[in-house]
């Protein structure tokens, strides 16, 4: 086979292993997408496998897409008849034909992040929960954490403190589920807990799918949550042929949910499981390589690889110190400037990482000061614009009777007279009624507690859902789209609006047109034909697409975006700013052995985003969320050999005077590298709050500080890691 003759021995091996678990221990740039499609075309043309029997998944739509457009490549037409998808989209799909067991109708809503933060808001009303004392927000990452684990509320067995936030998120989780199962509407985690369920509560449903499905390939292994693991386990139980890609030393989504030990303890779980490694990486040079390497090696918990490449040493690594945020904003600005100027880097080619999102401005107002174009990765997802949720909103309520939440969305949108005071009499209507919003409408006209004028108003509202009910089942996607824009006089409510936003606005709900009418002329051979089948999985794409999704820009602008949002992108030329302690590795990794690993992790992630020049810059004071913190040189540096590093000549750290504190007044750094502190010293720590040194032993960058927080807990903590400050 050609093909076969384009890979390097290692990734003809991971290729040509057919039966039985493998493990492709993937590093940074060493070529695993090819990998993964390439074994699909093996599978099909050498092995004689069935197209129909692969299942081949990933963590964004993006991943996947390339992988069919590879795959296709590869072997023609016959290559798109396989079944390559994200995580979510495989448990839609297998949900739009099953769930039906589990007490759900097939047109069943999908709920976004906001969609399922509202309807927590009603739970957390309902239970009459402070949102001070338990935020909304910290309520639904608990429930999401519970669902990732793979468990409904009746599974999570733990005996919480009544008013603990783990309490009252499992209040909150049992009354959602209710929520949802009425709006017959799942969340975005869903999706894999009731796969789950179907396959754990099923046999004969399981097993329809472990037949269909004898070979399994998942992309990005180490991102995977319990959940996820476990669907992973019952579909493979009875063939074992699974082939995981993955690098344990990406693994930085673990407040995501995913768990590092599904990769870690795979040759336990898989027994007689091959393990395949990429070492070779066509995309850095070998310094980043060693220096990433080096990063990386001080972690316990690894596999272990040693990256190489043919491209040769390249470059030495810049490390630039700066005397604050504004020194380090400017160098970077400059440098970005030279490298434009010399004709060498397009804007495109350029990135600029950072652990937070408000390390941004400085380098933001720098750029704008330049004149240099920028974008930001990561904001607001087009899918997630007030506009389009709109729109979207009246399709899901067209296609499924009970979604109440998008019909409380649309009730006064455009304006139509429905006032607060109706929209809750509706609500509260709603609560008693099982047959969606025809059943609901019924009520409400027939009753009459509705004033004339309201009554009319409900009319014409209903009228217009049973229009739109009808196109929804009669048109395609784009058509049934531009049908609603136009019979709902959304276009004309934007004009109305006015402002600098409405244009842009309007330019958005046609672009929401377009992207069906892109969706329609894909082809997709599992796609449901008929128009409401279309339009379902247009919406079920709509709600399952990410940031990750649409982040190429072809335009020369410079990328700004965090490390997490870099992973899986490579540039020229990347800059890392802010390597400082406590704010990367973050300070709340200080006394969590595992955080730390996570952090030195993400850290090797952004420096194996560079092909060819990778900057590192830091400041020794730095004004952040309002506070001027002076941080030591972050101790990932440390890893990094001296013969990696060019250092640039800046600015030093300006000697104490009037207008800069000494370090025994702000916690600084002394010449031995730790903070200054006596017992009897005062001491504030963001997690513990304030209290008294009480022990002092050891001495330079083993010195470590027995404190007596006035919570009533002690802490011995390193003097040089911990976010401890003098008060």
């Amino acid at each position: 086979m050609d093909f076969l003759e384009q890979l390097n021995p290692d990734q003809r091996a991971a290729v040509e292993h057919v039966e039985g678990p493998l493990l492709i221990l993937a590093g940074a740039g060493s070529g695993k997408t090819r990998v993964i499609t390439y074994r699909i075309a093996y599978l099909i043309q050498q092995m004689g496998a069935d197209p129909q029997s692969i299942l081949a998944l990933t963590f964004t739509n993006k991943a996947a897409g390339e992988m069919k457009e590879r795959v296709k490549g590869l072997l023609g037409p016959i290559g798109g008849t396989v079944w390559i998808s994200t995580f979510h989209s495989a448990c839609v799909r297998i949900l739009r034909r099953e769930i039906d067991k589990l007490g759900y109708t097939r047109d069943f809503a999908i709920y976004d992040a906001d969609d399922q933060l509202s309807l927590i808001k009603e739970c957390m009303l309902q239970l009459d929960l402070n949102p001070e004392l338990y935020p909304a927000a910290s309520i639904a990452e608990k429930v999401r954490s519970f669902k990732n684990q793979g468990r409904d509320p009746l599974s999570v067995t733990e005996e919480f403190l009544p008013f603990s936030l783990e309490g009252k998120a499992l209040q909150v989780y049992a009354l959602l589920q209710k929520k949802l199962k009425a709006n017959n509407a799942l969340d975005f985690d869903d999706l894999l807990l009731l796969t789950l369920r179907l396959f754990e509560g099923y046999p004969e449903v399981l097993a329809r799918y472990q037949t269909r499905f004898r070979y399994l390939l998942v992309d990005e292994y180490q991102d995977t949550n319990p959940a996820q693991y476990r669907l992973l386990r019952l579909l493979t139980q009875a063939h074992r042929n699974l082939c995981v890609v993955g690098d344990d030393d990406q693994s930085i989504y673990k407040w995501r949910g995913a768990d590092i030990r599904n990769i870690l303890d795979f040759e336990r779980d898989f027994p007689a499981a091959r393990v395949v490694k990429l070492e070779e990486n066509y995309r850095s040079t070998q310094t980043i390589l060693e220096a990433a390497g080096a990063v990386v090696a001080a972690n316990r918990e690894r596999k272990g690889k040693q990256l190489w490449t043919r491209r040769g040493p390249g470059h030495k690594i810049a490390y630039f110190q700066a005397t604050d945020e504004q020194e380090e904003a400017s160098y970077i600005c400059r440098t970005i400037a030279q490298l434009r100027a010399q004709g060498s880097y397009g804007g495109q080619e350029i990135a600029v990482l950072y652990r937070t999102n408000a390390q941004s401005r400085p380098i933001e107002e720098a750029l704008q000061k330049a004149r240099i174009p920028y974008r930001v990765v990561g904001g607001l997802r087009f899918y997630d614009r007030k506009e389009i949720k709109d729109v979207l909103a009246y399709l899901r309520v067209a296609t499924n009777p009970c979604d109440f939440l998008s019909l409380k969305r649309i009730l006064n949108v455009p304006p139509r007279g429905l006032g607060k005071a109706a929209q809750d009499q509706i609500a509260q209507q709603a609560q008693a009624v099982s047959g969606g919003w025809p059943e609901l409408f019924q009520r409400l006209l027939e009753g009459n507690g509705l004033p004339a004028a309201m009554r009319e108003r409900l009319r014409l509202l209903q009228q217009l859902l049973e229009e739109l009910d009808q196109i929804a089942h009669s048109l395609s996607a784009s058509q049934a789209i531009e049908e609603t824009i136009r019979r709902t006089g959304y276009d004309r409510y934007l004009m109305k609006e006015g402002g600098p936003e409405a244009e842009s606005r309007r330019q958005n709900v046609q672009e929401l047109i377009t992207a069906a009418q892109q969706f329609e002329t894909e082809g997709d051979p599992f796609r449901d034909g008929a128009p409401e089948g279309l339009l379902k999985e247009f919406l079920d794409g709509a709600a399952l697409s990410s940031p990750e999704d649409a982040q190429d820009d072809p335009t020369g602008r410079i990328s700004l975006m965090t490390l997490h949002s870099s992973k899986g992108l490579e540039f020229p030329v990347v800059f890392i700013c802010g390597m400082e302690n406590h704010l990367f590795p973050h300070v709340r990794s200080a006394e969590n052995p595992s955080q730390l690993e996570e952090e030195r992790r993400l850290c090797y992630v952004g420096m194996t985003r560079a092909k060819e020049l990778l900057f590192l810059t830091n400041a020794a004071k730095r004004r952040l969320y309002g506070i001027e913190m002076r941080n030591l040189p972050s101790l990932f540096l440390d890893s990094i050999p001296d013969r990696y590093l060019q250092r640039i000549a800046g600015p030093t750290t300006p000697k104490p005077g009037p207008s800069s504190p000494s370090p025994a007044e702000t916690g600084a750094s002394t010449g031995s590298g730790v903070q200054t502190f006596r017992k009897g010293t005062r001491v504030y720590h963001p997690k513990w709050g304030a209290g008294v040194i009480v022990e002092v032993e050891g001495e330079g960058n083993g010195l470590k500080v027995t404190v007596a927080f006035q919570q009533g807990e002690k802490k011995k903590l390193a003097a040089k890691y911990a976010p401890l400050r003098l008060i």
